[in-house]
């Protein structure tokens, strides 16, 4: 069994903070005009106390933490936060964030059970929102969803609302859970009981992770983060009543899988640049997976196209884009790699694989694995990393340089060996100056202020 560069960070520990690609970096700002970026912030200044390391001029601000009371009465907060996305307060004077909980059965602080609001009083996740006034304050913190089953990550609508996704495919009867999970869920940012807990059943049950919706047509792309060989899918759901606001997605549509002809599994593809044209979509024989789970299902003789740790997905421009965080061949990968960044042109039925993540000349440095991805209004693109050793958040600008934007400093491991929980979740405010993120454990919501502009941008 070959050594992977996560075996080696774990067993010689990360020094030093860096991160290698090769590939156009600037196809992943398409669509933004303001992700211009010139450099980076300069190097991180130790936190005196020890949370978040930022660079010189910027503040953090804890908004939320892992086992304060919410501040609707509802509970304490539940942990494992992951996913989140920022709205506009609808009087243009402040922001809704709402965040996943990835809580699994085993997790020890739930999303509150809030009647009107649960799916399925057996599953301990679901996402929280949190009111900010304008000069960022938290004045309201409470259950958007509750019920629901490993909360991972999910998208924004054009219309406004969340789409949380269910990393998860339990049936009733497994895991204390007394319904079906794996599911989608609407909700709404301003009244999550406009929106309840109702399960969009025809976008699929499967390990769902994040979605993008193009603002064109409706069409809303669905990755999924399967854990075993041969992993998961690409899909593509066309709904009913395309853009029709909320609610419009119970309405149902046709679920799709992508299939690249003569690629059972995206990890083969290495070199930057490549592409396929004549991209296939498959109908989903049985999107409720009610005997075989949806990756396994029966797609004809040429087979489906699979790829490991699915993850991030965010429209630009006039395209889809996806990534891969890592694929690893002892795991039943076909190659191994440290994350790719690949992009589908709808118009063109093409692939291209953009970009591809380390190692970096030294395997000790961190920065493989990457996860959520934020395109920022004045500073580029921002990266939550999802490895072993120092955890970041890092920039990457229209001209290739990667810096580090932020370091997690609390220690959930020992003295001896230390560990830092992965950023999730990060976000924007709708006005560019404030970049907010979550520390998956302990469960912290952080909100960044400084300097934006002073990384290029129009800032």
């Amino acid at each position: 069994m070959s050594v992977t560069r996560r075996q080696m960070i774990a067993t010689t520990g990360a020094v030093g903070a860096g991160i290698a690609f090769a590939g156009s970096v600037g196809e992943l700002f398409a669509g933004t005009a303001f992700a211009a970026g010139t450099g980076g912030h300069g190097p991180l200044v130790p936190d005196p106390d020890g949370l978040l390391d930022l660079p010189r001029g910027f503040r953090y601000r804890v908004l939320s933490r892992q086992g304060d009371p919410l501040r609707s009465g509802e509970g304490p907060v539940p942990g494992n936060f992951d996913g989140m996305a920022a709205f506009p307060a609808r009087r243009g004077d402040g922001v809704h964030l709402v965040r996943n909980h990835e809580n699994r059965a085993t997790a020890t602080t739930s999303v509150p059970l809030v009647d009107g609001l649960v799916y399925d009083p057996g599953a301990k996740g679901g996402c929280t929102v949190l009111a900010l006034d304008r000069g960022g304050a938290v004045t309201s913190e409470r259950v958007a969803i509750a019920g629901t089953a490993v909360n991972c990550a999910g998208g924004p609508t054009p219309w406004r609302t969340w789409l949380t996704c269910e990393e998860n495919e339990d049936k009733a009867g497994t895991g204390g859970y007394a319904k079906d999970h794996g599911f989608i869920f609407e909700v709404d940012p301003y009244d999550p009981r406009r929106t309840g807990a109702e399960p969009l059943t025809a976008m699929g049950r499967f390990q769902h992770e994040a979605i993008a919706v193009d603002p064109r047509n409706g069409t809303v792309y669905e990755t999924e983060d399967a854990f075993q060989a041969p992993f998961g899918m690409f899909y593509r759901f066309h709904p009913r009543k395309p853009l029709g606001g909320r609610g419009s997605l119970r309405a149902g549509g046709t679920l799709e899988a992508m299939r690249v002809p003569g690629v059972p599994d995206l990890s083969a593809v290495q070199e930057t640049g490549a592409h396929f044209d004549g991209i296939e979509w498959v109908r989903v024989p049985d999107p409720l997976a009610k005997e075989t789970p949806v990756r396994l299902q029966d797609f004809g003789p040429r087979g489906i196209t699979h790829a490991q740790k699915l993850e991030g997905c965010y429209w630009g421009g006039t395209c889809v884009y996806f990534v891969s965080s890592f694929a690893h061949r002892a795991e039943g990968s076909a190659a191994t790699h440290f994350g790719q960044v690949w992009r589908y042109d709808p118009a063109r039925r093409r692939l291209t694989l953009v970009v591809v993540f380390g190692p970096a000349t030294d395997v000790r440095l961190p920065g493989e694995s990457p996860d959520n991805i934020a395109l920022a209004p004045q500073g580029g693109l921002m990266i939550c990393e999802d490895g072993e050793g120092a955890q970041h958040v890092y920039g990457l600008t229209r001209r290739g340089e990667v810096y580090a934007m932020a370091r997690g400093r609390q220690n959930i491991g020992t003295a001896d060996a230390p560990e830092w929980g992965e950023f999730a979740g990060v976000t924007f405010a709708p006005d560019g100056r404030t970049m907010y993120v979550n520390c998956y454990n302990p469960g912290t919501t952080f909100a960044v202020t400084g300097p934006w502009g002073r990384a290029g941008g129009h800032g």
